[in-house]
């Protein structure tokens, strides 16, 4: 029964079944708002902020996290999808979907007197033997299928992206930009790690996304302290400052008596000659690229000049960061040692092979190139407009953490709703083999999967009845025991029951193909995890059977002062 009454506290309490189904229904809700973004032939959503800000995308965790969900049990969903996008990068509004019916599947067996803590049992039950299942049965190791694997991987995910329909052109660019940075683990040398957050994004209005580039290096889209400068730099040293390269001015509040006005020339003298010395000192060190993130003034760009240096201003902290990392060089806050001398030694100073200046489209960057430590790579966007382009931008970062998974992981499964019709059927037999009410709790699991191929079907406006049935079909078929063939047909239906595992959804011809040949494929990790978190975030919210929600204190507007009403 419901209890619903006033706390001793100003606040007020719902506990019991009411609680949990106002749950389910606001999961439920957030889980709509996605639904008919899932897939290749899914929709955009528009959705415009407080301020006037568009953003235009069918990436489910950036939808929900502009969404400001206020509802608590809601709110682990948007924690869900953004811990989905931070893991795996892909399957962030699957996992959300999967989360939501599973709650909705687990409300009405609560309706049916079955106690949540046997739901719970059942529920990770089935998840255990899900991702059991996927790792035996589904899983299809990278090297058995070549080269062009993880360009297929690459092709799915960007498949229901906004640059779905140059997909083969962007595969190509994303491919090559992870090869550049790839680097041997030092244990294992024939594995490799791809430290995909080297690859620098940058985005260029104008022309056709066909002539987006990549670039072996890390731009930077900054410009050079002065046009004399040389443009091109090999075997650079560099030194990264976290100060400006200008001229000493003496901090407010400082106050200088003199009693005679000559000497405020000597004073002005000193200024310019402090910020001489600390250039002359970096120069001495070796170092001939100067980035920093403030500015260089005139005076010091000409000293640059005619040391044959390069000074870069105003690069972002981040950015020089992710430099001093790759070139083994250090960011200096100051120039201060521990006696209170400015100094500047050798050994902070990072390497490249070459910094140089190139012109791109219509700007100039800056290229680091070689660096000491690992390599970088940079993608430069073209795109008609901001919306587009952040977009674009989205894609490329789910589509760099598919080919980090796949090549690291070296197992990819099944796209097109195959791995969760083959989860249905298998789920559905084990739970027969189940003798305690976890039997039910892990039927409706296996029920709650099959939401993804029916969405996938709807949003391609095909009959998601018909397509769902002959999938679960042909999974059936692969699955039963091939020793109740016949012995003349054992042979060749053995051999297409191997096969029918692989089928999924082919939304483009409305029909059933194997996603193995076809390259329709996507990282195991993906799946797991997907399962995993959604499963987790379930039981989460299924365990809530009390709301103590306290009201706002009023507001004091009389300034904290000790008075009556009156």
């Amino acid at each position: 029964m419901s209890a619903q009454g006033m706390l001793t506290v100003q606040g007020q309490r719902i506990s019991g079944n009411s609680v949990r189904t106002q749950n389910v229904t606001a999961c439920a809700a957030i889980a709509n708002v996605l639904k008919s973004s899932l897939g290749p032939i899914g929709l955009d959503k528009m959705l415009v902020d407080d301020i006037g800000d568009v953003t235009v995308t069918n990436d489910g965790a950036t939808i929900l996290k502009l969404l400001e969900v206020e509802h608590p049990a809601a709110k682990v969903l948007v924690d869900l999808a953004d811990l989905q996008d931070q893991e795996v990068g892909d399957g962030t509004t699957s996992v959300v979907l999967i989360a939501a019916e599973l709650l909705r599947n687990a409300d009405e067996l609560v309706k049916c007197k079955i106690h949540p803590t046997s739901i719970i049992a059942g529920y990770r039950l089935a998840c255990k033997e899900a991702c059991k299942f996927i790792q035996d049965q589904l899983s299809i190791d990278v090297d058995s299928l070549g080269v062009e694997c993880v360009s297929n991987a690459v092709k799915t995910a960007i498949s229901s992206k906004v640059i779905g329909a140059e997909a083969n052109f962007f595969a190509g660019l994303i491919v090559e930009a992870a090869n550049a940075i790839k680097f041997p683990k030092a244990d294992d040398k024939s594995s490799f790690i791809y430290p995909i957050k080297n690859i620098r994004i940058l985005k260029a209005q104008g022309k056709s996304t066909r002539e987006s580039v990549v670039v072996h290096g890390y731009a930077l889209n900054c410009f050079l302290a002065n046009q004399a400068m040389v443009k091109s730099i090999k075997n650079a040293k560099i030194a990264c400052l976290d100060f400006s390269l200008q001229k000493v001015k003496m901090k407010l509040g400082v106050q200088v008596l003199i009693s005679d006005p000559s000497q405020l020339e000597l004073i002005r003298k000193r200024e310019n000659d402090i910020a001489k010395e600390r250039i002359d000192k970096i120069l001495k060190a070796g170092a001939n690229v100067i980035l920093t993130t403030g500015g260089i003034d005139d005076m010091c760009a000409k000293y640059l000049v005619e040391a044959g240096a390069m000074g870069v201003r105003r690069v972002r902290k981040l950015d020089l960061k992710k430099i001093a990392k790759a070139s083994g060089a250090q960011l200096l806050m100051t120039m201060a040692n521990m006696e209170g001398e400015e100094t500047f030694e050798s050994n902070l100073l990072g390497e490249a092979e070459e910094v140089c200046v190139e012109w791109v489209s219509d700007n100039e960057i800056v290229l680091v190139k070689g660096t000491k430590n690992h390599n970088a790579s940079s993608v430069i966007l073209r795109g008609p407009n901001e919306y587009f382009l952040d977009e674009v931008e989205r894609s490329l970062n789910d589509a760099l953490n598919v080919v980090k998974r796949v090549m690291e992981s070296k197992k990819v499964v099944p796209g097109g709703g195959a791995v969760e019709a083959a989860l249905s059927i298998y789920l559905e037999n084990f739970a027969t083999s189940i003798s305690s009410r976890e039997q039910l709790a892990i039927a409706e699991f296996a029920r709650a999967l099959l939401v993804i191929p029916k969405t996938l079907a709807v949003n391609a406006a095909k009959d998601a009845t018909e397509l769902v049935a002959k999938l679960r079909a042909y999974h059936n078929t692969a699955q039963t025991n091939p020793e109740k063939n016949q012995a003349s047909e054992k042979k060749e239906a053995s051999s297409e029951k191997e096969n029918y595992k692989w089928y999924g959804l082919d939304l483009s011809e409305g029909k059933l193909h194997d996603c193995k040949a076809a390259g329709v494929l996507e990282p195991a990790i993906s799946k797991i995890k997907s399962l995993k978190f959604a499963t987790e975030a379930a039981i989460t919210i299924l365990r809530i059977d009390d709301l103590i929600k306290l009201d706002k204190e009023p507001e004091d507007r009389r300034g904290g002062g000790c008075y009556d009403e009156d």
